[in-house]
Formats: C-alpha cells, structure tokens, sequence
C-alpha cells in the first residue's frame, strides 16, 4: 500500500463492532487521530485513549446529528459513513415491520445526507478531504432474491448518493468513493445471514461462496484505507464490489436466505 498521506483526523460513524473496529484500528494504526460514534457513549465526548476519541451519535434524528457536528474538535480529513442497520439488527429496536423499514431507511440513507449537509460544505471550502459511504453487494451492487426489500432498497439509495456527491464534488478537491462488501464476518452478517443455519448448511454456504469464505473486516478496512492515499485518488466516484466476487457470482446465497437468512448486512 502507498502510504503517500500524511496522518490526520477520520471520522468513523459506527465504529465498534465489525468493520467499524477493524477501521478504527487500521487508522489509528496509520498515526491518525480517530473520531468514531458509539451508540452507547454518553452525550458529548467520551476520552478513550490516544488518538481516539467516542462521540453519541443518533441517526434518526437530525438534532442529534447537529450537536455532533458541534461537539466535534474540528472537520474531519476523512469521513467515513459506516453506521448502519441490518434486517436483524433492526428487529432489536422494534417488532413494527414497517417501523423497521423506516429506521433502516433513516440510518442507512437519510441520516447520511443530514450528516453530509453539514460536513461536507466544510470540506469543500477548504478544498480538500476524503468521503466513503459504505453500501452493499445487496442493493449496491445486485439484488438476491428472498431478502429484506427495505434493507436492498436503502442500501442502493446509499450507492447512489455516492454516485451523485462525487459527480458533485469531481471539480474540488474533495474525493468520494462507496464500498458495498458482500458476506463478512461480522456480528451483522451472523445476525442477519448465519445464526438461522444449522452448522452444516452453515459450512455449505460459506464453501459455495466466490472464495469459499468469507470476507475479513480487516480486508475491508484495507481497502478504505488504500483508497484515502494519494495512489487510491484514481477510484474517486467508484462503487466498489468488496465481496470476493458474490456481486457477479452469488452462490449458494439465495437458498441461504430460504433457510432463514433475512439480509445482507456488515
């Protein structure tokens, strides 16, 4: 990996768990001073170490994202949009099915665009800054039959969003670029996608998918970290199939879903 880019501040929404620690990680392991958004902080800031630092943050709600705004030290270099509801982990908030398609609409789109109108005017007169929104193969990148409708559905509205704020942003010198992963191992995907199975279907599933495997948070945090060096600027606008290759070849996924998977999730 280039490692053309010198340490600075990331913003990281969601960042326990999964994929949001593997970032956390990653980043803090470049030098960088790490902003991340724990649901379970109290308001305002929590000191977690050096470098690192935890802020509340509620999604559904606009005043929430705009005294997180205020309460942070400064604009972030690069902001990552990584918090998100899965099928199953959306069911833990409400038993309303169409309660839980609004929130996972609220969170995995609408609160996106709330937190960019704020944040990213800033970037832009200051002419510079990096921007991952963080899709999926479901709904980003193909549709697989037998999944959650709201999930796919929000998800694609994330893909697009991307598509449009980097048309948008081509002529600064703020970079944009969204990441749909495929099946990964993270506490979402096993809610979602593999605690229905038995440890057999289990097994067959993950062998028949693309690679035989699934992907590993810290692939995925790679990924984001190579694409905000200066050798990563020629992806700027690009949504990127992260899935081992479930987005051209789903596998076994599809009959996954019959045996009680309910979506895919990070």
């Amino acid at each position: 990996m280039s490692s053309a880019r010198k340490p600075g501040t990331v913003l990281i929404t969601g960042g326990t768990g999964g994929i949001g620690s593997a970032l956390v990680e990653t980043f803090r392991g470049f030098g960088d001073e790490v902003w991340f958004t724990d649901p379970g902080t109290p308001p305002a800031t929590t000191g977690t170490g050096p470098g690192l630092r935890a802020f509340q943050l509620d999604l559904t709600s606009y005043a929430s994202v705009q005294q997180f705004v205020a309460d942070l030290p400064g604009t972030p270099d690069i902001l990552i949009h990584n918090a998100a509801l899965g099928s199953a982990t959306v069911k833990r908030l409400t038993e309303a099915a169409h309660e839980q398609d609004r929130l996972m609409f609220q969170v995995n789109a609408v609160g996106i665009l709330w937190l960019n109108r704020l944040l990213v005017p800033r970037m832009v007169a200051r002419n510079s800054g990096k921007i991952v929104l963080f899709s999926s193969v479901g709904g980003g990148i193909t549709i697989f039959p037998g999944f959650s409708y709201a999930d796919a559905m929000s998800k694609a509205a994330v893909a697009t969003l991307g598509r449009a704020l980097a048309a948008d942003l081509a002529p600064t010198g703020v970079d944009v670029f969204t990441v749909c992963p495929g099946a990964t191992r993270t506490p979402m995907f096993e809610a979602s996608t593999l605690a229905a199975l038995s440890p057999q279907q289990r097994r067959d599933l993950i062998g028949s998918l693309p690679g035989g495997r699934l992907v590993e948070p810290a692939e995925i945090a790679d990924l984001v970290a190579y694409m905000c060096t200066d050798a990563g600027k020629i992806l700027r606008g690009a949504v990127i199939d992260a899935s081992l290759g479930l987005g051209v070849n789903p596998g076994m996924l599809a009959e996954g879903s019959r045996a009680g998977a309910a979506g895919m999730a990070r």
